[in-house]
């Protein structure tokens, strides 16, 4: 039965199946076209898309336009490079080479994920992937919180006990709200926020725990994670989304391209 027409274009423009095409392409031309094109062939073509291509690495490199010499020395080293290349591979110097053999593989993955690189989701696309990540794009910790201060720890034990909440005097704030946990602890020191971050809120005070200054009984009300709008969160979203995006392209077409090979491992 024939697809329909919209399916057999959306199948055509999927990049996993441009580069499952290009590995029977070459395949094909490796088992029954014979020898493949000859590296060592004695003919190079400088081309005008080629010098062009040169004149721009120059110019991305320089900030300006190469000179009619300085371009000419491009093309005499890529001619240098181009025949020198040939050579090593006549002379089968890439066999065996963990570097190349690396260089080659990376290349294969590069073709798999340069579309997802490129790739510039929806809104539709990033907000269902918003939802499916969520806790992932929790802000900071937020805590509202009263306390009160005393420089001895026995006396706070012992106004805890007393059921006595009246602070002795100190410039921190008697009550604090919706702060940022970090905040706090650039405010009333790093052993404070740790305790504050030990305690569960509840409508009783709690502690005592230490700061920096003495020892404080607190009242945690509320401590919650930081809601990020999605628009503050659009351009990580995004770069999350694309890394997701090439990772599973690549396997896709690794686990595509392994089904067609049988593994032999002699143990």
């Amino acid at each position: 039965m024939a697809l329909p027409a919209w399916t057999r274009a959306s199948w055509l423009r999927e990049p996993l199946v441009h580069f499952v095409a290009l590995g029977a392409v070459v395949y094909l031309a490796l088992t029954w076209g014979g020898q493949p094109i000859d590296p060592s062939s004695r003919v190079i073509e400088v081309g005008a898309e080629e010098q062009a291509r040169l004149a721009t690495n120059f110019e991305n490199v320089m900030g300006r336009a190469p000179t009619d010499a300085e371009l000419d020395a491009r093309i005499e080293q890529f001619v240098r490079d181009e025949v020198l290349y040939r050579e090593a591979i006549r002379l089968g110097l890439d066999q065996g080479d963990a570097v190349v053999r690396q260089r080659m593989v990376a290349k294969m993955d590069m073709s798999a994920s340069a579309a997802a690189e490129a790739a510039q989701p929806d809104d539709a696309v990033l907000r269902a992937y918003y939802e499916a990540n969520h806790e992932r794009y929790s802000g900071e910790v937020l805590v509202t919180f009263s306390q009160v201060y005393f420089r001895a720890k026995a006396a706070a034990e012992d106004a805890l006990d007393r059921g006595a909440f009246e602070s002795e005097p100190i410039s921190l704030p008697s009550s604090v709200e919706d702060a940022k946990l970090r905040d706090v602890q650039g405010r009333f020191g790093d052993a404070f926020a740790r305790g504050l971050a030990e305690l569960q809120a509840s409508d009783d005070w709690q502690g005592p725990i230490q700061s920096g200054f003495g020892w404080h009984l607190v009242k945690l009300s509320e401590r919650r994670a930081e809601v990020l709008e999605f628009e503050a969160l659009r351009e990580r979203l995004e770069n999350d989304w694309r890394s997701e995006e090439i990772a599973a392209r690549k396997t896709r077409a690794f686990d595509l391209l392994r089904s067609a090979y049988r593994v032999e491992i002699d143990r």
